[in-house]
């Protein structure tokens, strides 16, 4: 395919995403029109029956838990099959590939650059956790919460260089962290079952409104979560900066 062709292709799809996005906008309700009669129901339910005072975590970890659980499948199976599309092959080797220009000169990074990512990972580290815990509490919860975990990794990498990322990026407890937040999800609704209740059912004490231990299985619900969109992010981020590392051998043994 031409890069002509690529360039139609590419004007059509973003044509028609265009039109879709405008059909969807213009049928979105006013700013400051009245709540459908479904949010009143999860604002009059939320906090008596599942202590939850963030009714959108009340929504997405127990009233419609199932979808969620369909979105983590989503996501682990994206996860794994770029990973499996971006792994080295028997020709490929990981070695950082010669500079097709010798006369250039690559300043190393920024020592103030590398300072302020050094300071911002560990903040970025704690909002994170911050975000995840809180979850049932205010906005926040497992995914937003692990997108901002993922992110420390990313600054450390912006900040500093690919090298010094990759002494954070153990592969094999990425995989791991990604098969046991799915997982887990699954065997806290299978937990239910075995109460003798329906799957995802709450099995734990709920708690009071506002506090930190409160909402039943949601917090547990939020930390499985976390744990696979922040395992699954940093493992795409690792398999992209690993084709950085990757020299290709043709049949003759070549580089390129």
């Amino acid at each position: 395919m031409t890069d002509r062709t690529r360039l139609r292709v590419f004007l059509v799809a973003a044509a028609g995403l265009a039109v879709a996005l405008g059909v969807g906008l213009a049928g979105l309700p006013r700013f400051g029109s009245p709540a459908s009669t479904y949010a009143d129901v999860i604002n009059a339910l939320a906090v008596p029956l599942r202590r939850s005072t963030d009714a959108v975590s009340a929504v997405t970890l127990d009233f419609r838990g199932i979808d969620t659980l369909f979105e983590e499948f989503i996501l682990f199976a994206a996860v794994a099959g770029v990973s499996i599309l971006l792994r080295p092959l028997s020709d490929e080797i990981g070695e950082m590939p010669e500079d097709q220009a010798p006369d250039r000169r690559v300043p190393p990074p920024s020592p103030a650059v590398g300072l302020l990512g050094t300071i911002l990972a560990p903040l970025l580290v704690v909002a994170g956790l911050e975000t995840v815990t809180h979850g049932q509490v205010s906005p926040g919860g497992g995914f937003q919460g692990g997108v901002v975990l993922a992110s420390a990794l990313f600054v450390v990498y912006l900040a500093t260089s690919y090298s010094r990322a990759e002494r954070f990026q153990p592969g094999g407890l990425l995989e791991a962290s990604d098969g046991a937040g799915a997982g887990g999800y699954v065997i806290v609704g299978v937990v239910g079952l075995l109460a003798g209740a329906a799957f995802l059912s709450n099995t734990v004490s709920l708690g009071q409104p506002g506090n930190l231990i409160s909402g039943g299985t949601i917090p547990i619900l939020n930390a499985v979560v976390a744990v696979e969109v922040a395992g699954g992010f940093v493992l795409l981020a690792k398999e992209f900066l690993d084709q950085t590392a990757v020299i290709r051998q043709d049949r003759g043994g070549r580089r390129s």
